[in-house]
């Protein structure tokens, strides 16, 4: 299992992918919804989270896209699905603590890892999403409306 927001699916959260999949045979990944990006972004997801999920199915490493909670730090999600395994991405430390303070209350084996980074000074979300922004209002010269 994997979190995450998915706002446009980048070689960086490919290689969140395969990395997580090669932990185990089914990888679900848990989609936050809209109003829990927009409590811990500052800001609505560019797509929303129906959407971010169909992405995701088309992805080959992903077997499952879900919902995550309403709430965040409830692990109703998890709890649902029972995974053996929970992948967090290089830079999702405070998620990576959470969870391991919190594994007694899985009743069941739960092991958390996390992945390592893939070409994070541009292939990170917050670069990507900064770069769209500037190219929105900066267009190169050539560059269509």
């Amino acid at each position: 299992m994997i979190f995450g927001t998915f706002d446009g699916v980048h070689d960086g959260h490919r290689h969140l992918f395969a990395e997580a999949k090669r932990h185990g045979d089914h990888l679900i990944a848990v989609v936050a919804p809209d109003e829990v990006v927009h409590d811990l972004k500052g800001h609505s997801p560019d797509m929303h989270a129906e959407d971010r999920i169909e992405h995701l199915t088309r992805e080959s490493h992903v077997d499952e896209a879900v919902l995550g909670d309403a709430e965040s730090g409830t692990w109703q999600v998890i709890r649902r699905h029972r995974p053996h395994v929970v992948v967090v991405g290089y830079d999702q430390n405070e998620l990576r603590a959470e969870l391991e303070a919190r594994l007694g209350e899985f009743p069941w084996f739960l092991e958390v890892h996390a992945a390592t980074a893939h070409k994070p000074e541009s292939h990170h979300t917050a670069v990507l999403r900064k770069k769209k922004l500037s190219d929105q209002a900066f267009p190169r010269p050539g560059d269509v409306s």
